[in-house]
């Protein structure tokens, strides 16, 4: 199913070369007309009008079909063990810096994730963020003790998929995305993994990293098991397990925060793992916050060829089909509820239609005053660089597909107001 094309694709990591071709849409007189699925109905048409009923019938019955139709089915967890590897004060004593390996299936010859854990010091347990970086934990600082991980990376240069170790010129190399100190200044703490410690970032057959570790020779794939997005989400919720032990963490204020392919796995994550207080996606996308109805950008189609590994094997029955998929990603917000949830956008990063992002967190709205909380403060998008801070919250900025440090401060100012009450 997986043919050498899209293999060749899969292999390019950053947009697919075809992804601004005549094959994708930017017109918006060009979507073709479409009905949403209530998320408030289930499947056999009964209308959910109470808190339980959502609780019992339809929440369960979403879940199902992500991980049927478009993530697929991972496995039961294994209880973690973990290593403390160094510790020390950083940020002139402002802040505890820990690192620890984590066995991801406790088990300390199967995979592991590095966590570079730092904390602001404080009398009390503090809020963290939780996230996964694309460089490895050294990108994001130009301290030397942080090591080079020696997990599978990608080649930049030859857009070829590789396994070595990181070289020295890519320490810092990612600092300007991740403005750690403030993250501290604010008060809250910073969890971090390196996503290719968990799973490889190409189309491997599933045989690498976490996928590998609940896989034996001769496997048959399913149609439904999991995908990358799935596995990276598992890596996720093991760091969750770990945080959850930290008496200097505030376990009711744990945040789970993602970029682009990661936005899409901290929406998963979200909606998966209750444990996680607030979600945040940046620029996500198809298959993340966008709705795929809309099929402007990037298509189900495109992400399918270019990165087939992402998702499951069911999710192909949708390429230029999906009006047929029994959901779209507002679903996936209202999964969320009613926990606050802040969707980002950025003007010129077309090929994630924030018209689509906004319109889900919209959409989600009525899920979320089902259970009780307001939905999303705003009916049209808002102003560029102006923050809807609802429960649902949403904010497009100027400029293209990255993270920058004006996204921290309007991260942390909703999670003040919606964990913090400030």
């Amino acid at each position: 199913m997986r043919s050498i094309f899209s293999l060749f694709f899969a292999l390019t990591f950053a947009m697919p070369l075809l992804g601004q071709d005549a094959k994708a849409n930017y017109d918006e007189a060009k979507i073709p007309d479409f009905t949403l699925p209530d998320p408030l109905v289930a499947q056999d048409g009964t209308k959910i009008t109470t808190a339980e009923a959502w609780e019992k019938i339809r929440r369960p019955e979403l879940l199902e079909l992500f991980e049927t139709e478009v993530y697929g089915k991972a496995p039961t967890a294994k209880p973690i063990s973990s290593r403390v590897v160094s510790e020390r004060e950083v940020f002139d004593d402002k802040a505890t810096e820990r690192q620890v390996r984590i066995f991801l299936t406790g088990d300390e010859d199967g995979p592991y994730a590095d966590l570079l854990l730092i904390l602001p010091k404080s009398d009390k347990p503090v809020p963290v963020v939780a996230a996964l970086n694309f460089k490895g934990n050294h990108s994001l600082s130009d301290d030397p003790a942080i090591p080079l991980t020696k997990s599978w990376v990608r080649n930049d240069a030859s857009n070829g998929v590789t396994k070595h170790v990181a070289v020295e010129q890519s320490r810092g190399a990612a600092k300007a995305r991740w403005p750690v100190e403030r993250i501290i200044d604010r008060g809250y703490g910073l969890a971090t993994v390196y996503y290719g410690d968990i799973d490889p970032d190409f189309d491997d057959g599933f045989q690498n990293g976490i996928h590998g570790a609940f896989r034996t020779e001769g496997d048959k794939l399913a149609a439904d098991q999991w995908g990358t997005i799935a596995g990276w989400t598992y890596g996720l919720s093991r760091i969750a397990d770990y945080l959850e032990e930290q008496d200097a963490i505030d376990h009711d204020r744990m945040i789970v925060m993602g970029h682009s392919r990661l936005g899409k796995t901290a929406l998963w994550t979200g909606a998966t793992d209750p444990r996680f207080d607030l979600v945040i996606s940046n620029n996500s996308g198809c298959g993340g916050a966008a709705l795929s109805r809309r099929r402007i950008g990037e298509s189900v189609w495109r992400i399918n060829k270019s990165f087939p590994h992402w998702f499951c094997d069911n999710f192909l029955k949708y390429d230029n089909n999906e009006d047929a998929c029994p959901v779209d990603q507002h679903e996936l917000i209202a999964l969320i509820a009613p926990r606050p949830v802040l969707i980002c956008s950025a003007q010129e990063d077309y090929w994630a239609d924030p018209k689509g992002e906004f319109l889900s967190g919209l959409y989600a709205d009525p899920a979320y005053r089902l259970l009780g909380t307001d939905g999303l403060a705003a009916d049209k998008m808002p102003p560029v660089n102006k923050l809807i801070n609802s429960r649902i919250g949403y904010r497009i900025r100027s400029g293209g597909h990255n993270v920058l440090p004006s996204d921290w401060e309007a991260y942390l100012d909703f999670a003040d107001k919606q964990l913090r009450g400030k």
